[in-house]
């Protein structure tokens, strides 16, 4: 790997200050190189996006700007900075910063997006602290900045022996000009990067320190729980508060739109006055049921869409003559998010600021619905946020937020907005149900001459990644996705549109190798041998990196050599630009696979926490494997029919299997973690379960399909 060399200058990419304890504070770019940030500058100095303080004590802090969520962002971010400021790792502290759009670009818990975006620039701000701490300790010495070092938050001058820490030279190093270029450097010279470092937060997690936002207090304010309707699709008719009113500790009963916000002394009071509601509930639209989504995505997959996602050659005309034609229909069902915090926020609104506070991924997305309640402008809101008790897209929603802020803004107070969890899964924001056709035409020698992706889904624009492999190695391929829209709220879900689509695709690709007598990791190999030399179209995904990950599972999981009894499924997919293929082991007894291991091959580019990361990898899969066997949300007359953990299963300890991960070494930038080994895991659990008995699944949940417990 080349060291990069980093230009900017001192408008439009670093800003260096004296601060007030007599240290040195370095802010960063987030995003756009020099020359772009240069051509939109303001006369006044432009606001800087994410900051790093050096304390004359050599403490080292960092403002770290994205939500955490349990992916343990505020030490990998940390870690970027130290590595390029050769610091002492245990002098480095990390601070949530509040969301502040002037200074940072993408403060967002989502998308696996934080470590690929702050990949450069929080190492380049390293980078430049230490250049600027060296050129300091030359002046004060005399020397050429060319003959002095670094090491654990000290600079020194080999030649005369004299040393000076970090914190002895900030402040001089604060008034020293920003160097035009920074060196980073090579992967071969990293200390921190690619170490297991413990999370910041583990002391205060262990505990029970650590804040999440069911634990923040406010004194003087006030508790709230709000009267959702009970169904999708209904209104309030009449409301009689009375008995709510006379319950004791109660301060306010407040209706606003179709909704009850009950605001009392402490969570106990407000709970059981919301029981003494009497509310009337009238339909005002279509109440829907899982029979009608069901019915509907089944007729949309019948019918050609006009203008297809993607189009290479005319596959439908190799359906005509083909020597065997396959078909398959996948089902999705909704699910709910299930976080074990449920959605909370505090609020204070007031006649010309608000202040919010608490667990949200989005806290832009929180601004704006905050500014849209009150009408202030953005820059009289102030956002801080959490940690939270668990995310999966569910706090990238705002609905909660908005909430809290007309409840505080009507009460004239202070609000702690708390749900339950049966008011977030029937009431909340789900993954949305999808139906999947695939197609495939078969030659005499079972190569793939055509094949057909028709996608069904609602409130989501399309429901298919028209660009997925195997796109890009067939000439003839052809992918349509359906949407319709619905009264259900839905929204992001770990891996949006991928963690069901994967199985679709993944499980079908299995049933093709079956039919044509080919291994199914050989099938995947040759189709991209085929994509290597004979292209069609354009996609994503690059061909070496894909095979690299799939040989590599391969190997690792001794592919087609188990021993008697012992099953293998597979699976391979690319997202978020991270390749993932996992192969899971499973055995029968008593009638029933059980899971005997999972083996996992990756390439998500340079591993900042290895430990860390692989907590992300297992999580990914044991969340998948869960889902897929237990998840489903159903609706009856615009209800959902579980509420809670007692009719909603999730995976437990005890089902989770063994996991091995192994990382494909490569010296390319991080890519998304969070989500990619959660789409591809269900089906090689199903093209597991399917050698293992026969049964071919393409429903889920598996349970429903008499597996019980895998």
């Amino acid at each position: 790997m080349s060291t990069p060399n980093i230009h900017f200058d001192r408008r439009s990419f670093l800003k260096v200050s004296a601060t007030a304890g007599g240290g040195m504070l370095v802010g960063l770019s987030w995003t756009a190189s020099a020359a772009e940030l240069d051509e939109a500058l303001p006369a006044d100095p432009i606001a800087f996006n994410a900051f790093v303080k050096i304390s004359p004590d050599g403490v080292i802090t960092l403002m770290s700007p994205n939500p955490e969520v349990g992916q343990n962002i505020k030490t990998a971010m940390p870690m970027l900075v130290a590595e390029e400021l050769d610091c002492d790792w245990t002098k480095v502290r990390v601070e949530q910063a509040g969301l502040d759009s002037t200074k940072y670009t993408r403060q967002v818990a989502g998308g696996s997006g934080s470590i690929p975006a702050s990949w450069k620039p929080l190492r380049t701000a390293g980078a430049t602290a230490r250049q600027m701490l060296i050129n300091a300790a030359a002046k004060r010495w005399s020397v050429s900045p060319a003959e002095c070092s670094t090491d654990m938050g000290v600079v020194m001058h080999k030649a005369s022996g004299k040393k000076a820490t970090y914190g002895e030279l900030a402040t001089e190093a604060a008034a020293m000009e920003v160097p035009k270029d920074v060196s980073l450097k090579a992967v071969k010279d990293f200390k921190i990067i690619g170490k297991s470092l413990k999370a910041v937060d583990n002391k205060k997690v262990f505990n029970g320190k650590q804040e999440f936002g069911f634990d923040f207090k406010r004194e003087g304010m006030l508790y709230c729980v709000v009267a959702h309707p009970p169904a999708f699709g209904m209104k309030i008719k009449t409301l009689n508060d009375t008995r709510a009113k006379s319950m004791p500790g109660i301060a306010q009963v407040l209706r606003f739109g179709n909704k009850v916000a009950v605001l009392g002394k402490s969570t106990w009071e407000v709970l059981k006055a919301r029981e003494r509601l009497s509310i009337e509930w009238e339909v005002d639209t279509k109440l829907e049921s899982t029979a009608d989504h069901d019915a509907k995505m089944a007729e949309l997959l019948t019918k050609p869409l006009e203008k297809p996602q993607r189009k290479d050659g005319d596959a439908l005309a190799k359906f005509e003559g083909a020597h065997k034609v396959l078909e398959s229909t996948f089902e999705g069902p909704f699910l709910p998010h299930a976080p074990m915090e449920p959605m909370n926020f505090f609020a204070h609104v007031k006649e010309d600021s608000a202040e919010l506070i608490g667990s949200t991924q989005n806290p832009s997305s929180a601004l704006r619905a905050a500014a849209q309640v009150t009408g202030l402008p953005e820059n009289k809101i102030s956002v801080m946020m959490t940690r939270m008790g668990g995310g999966f897209g569910r706090r990238l929603n705002s609905d909660f937020v908005s909430e809290a802020v007309e409840i505080s803004k009507l009460a004239k107070a202070p609000v702690k907005l708390m749900w339950t969890r049966e008011d977030d899964m029937t009431g909340g924001i789900y993954r949305p149900a999808a139906h999947y056709l695939y197609r495939a035409a078969l030659d005499a020698q079972g190569n793939i001459i055509g094949f057909h992706a028709r996608g069904a889904g609602l409130n989501v624009g399309n429901p298919l990644r028209e660009n997925n492999f195997p796109a890009g190695a067939l000439t003839d391929y052809l992918a349509e996705g359906h949407n319709f829209q619905s009264n259900i709220t839905t929204g992001p879900w770990r891996a949006p549109v991928h963690n069901f689509l994967a199985f679709a695709e993944q499980s079908f690709l299995d049933e093709i190798a079956i039919a044509t007598g080919k291994d199914p990791v050989q099938m995947r190999l040759d189709l991209l041998a085929q994509a290597e030399k004979s292209p069609v179209g354009t996609v994503p995904y690059k061909i070496d990196r894909f095979r690299n990950t799939i040989e590599l599972a391969a190997k690792k999981a001794n592919w087609g050599k188990a021993p008697a009894g012992v099953f293998q499924g597979f699976s391979a997919y690319f997202s978020f630009n991270t390749y993932v293929a996992q192969v899971v082991e499973v055995t029968v007894e008593a009638g029933q696979p059980k899971i005997k291991r999972v083996v996992c091959a990756i390439d998500c580019g340079i591993v900042v926490n290895p430990e860390h990361a692989r907590n992300q990898i297992e999580g990914g899969m044991v969340d998948g494997i869960g889902h897929a066997m237990f998840g489903q949300l159903t609706f009856k007359d615009g209800a959902p029919e579980q509420s809670n953990f007692d009719t909603y299963r999730i995976i437990r300890m005890a089902d989770t299997p063994p996991i091995e991960v192994h990382f494909v070494e490569n010296e390319l930038d991080p890519t998304g973690l969070g989500e990619p080994t959660l789409p591809p895991i269900s089906a090689a659990l199903g093209n597991a379960i399917f050698r293992a008995t026969g049964i071919r699944l393409r429903k889920q949940p598996f349970s429903q399909n008499g597996i019980k417990n895998a």
